[in-house]
């Protein structure tokens, strides 16, 4: 999962810079987000990532096109910020259960596994 939250860090870095909405969009899916695999996100994101998936390749593109670029051309400013603001979103989402698996896992191998006090039995 940790790659999936660089690549979505990387989308969004270019989603931050500079140039036209739909530029960035296009520039931010097709270079870092288009060949994810769904199946290999975890189950709460699926549906977000192919909802934005479908979003990007909603148009069949003329001659040379790409998809992406033709469905990002059929938008308006305003549903390609909506797009954005859903990698944002995927994003932020992906990070937060990455951080509450690391959380769950021991700091190191050689912690003695501590019993709690209502577990010991007293003689």
């Amino acid at each position: 999962m940790t790659n999936h939250v660089d690549r979505f860090q990387q989308a969004l870095t270019v989603l931050a810079g500079h140039g036209h909405i739909k530029q960035r969009l296009i520039k931010a899916y097709e270079d870092h987000l288009d060949d994810i695999d769904e199946d290999e996100l975890p189950i709460a994101m699926k549906q977000a990532y192919a909802d934005l998936r479908q979003s990007m390749h909603q148009v069949t593109p003329l001659n040379g096109e790409t998809p992406v670029c033709a469905s990002v051309r059929k938008m308006s400013p305003e549903d390609a910020c909506e797009c954005a603001s859903h990698v944002v979103v995927i994003f932020g989402e992906l990070s937060r259960l990455r951080d509450d698996l690391a959380a769950g896992l021991p700091r190191s191998d050689d912690d003695p596994a501590r019993v709690p006090p209502f577990l010991i039995k007293s003689v």
